[in-house]
């Protein structure tokens, strides 16, 4: 899969069946369903659920506790923007 892949799939009313469940979190974010991603954040007990948790909650505003999913997710906190932050996200995503 690549970054065209996953947007073009963005044209179905569900992600992919195949996709990993942090690719879900980014599919139900890109979809403007922040409930649905970050239900999937919250059930991922490692790094990545945590650095996705960290990104829904920036996304929303939520900037004291996006610093908490951070750390705890061992990132650094993104300075650059949101749509920086997805694109980081996705990049990972996608070459792991």
């Amino acid at each position: 899969m690549n970054r065209e892949d996953f947007f073009e799939s963005l044209d179905a009313d569900n992600p992919p069946e195949d996709f990993a469940p942090a690719l879900k979190v980014l599919w139900h974010d890109a979809q403007e369903d922040w409930e649905a991603a970050h239900d999937i954040a919250q059930d991922m007990p490692d790094n990545l659920g945590s650095w996705l948790h960290g990104y829904l909650h920036l996304k929303e505003g939520d900037r004291w506790n996006a610093a908490y999913w951070y750390r705890q997710a061992n990132q650094p906190f993104p300075e650059s923007g949101i749509t920086a932050e997805f694109d980081r996200l996705l990049e990972y995503l996608l070459n792991t």
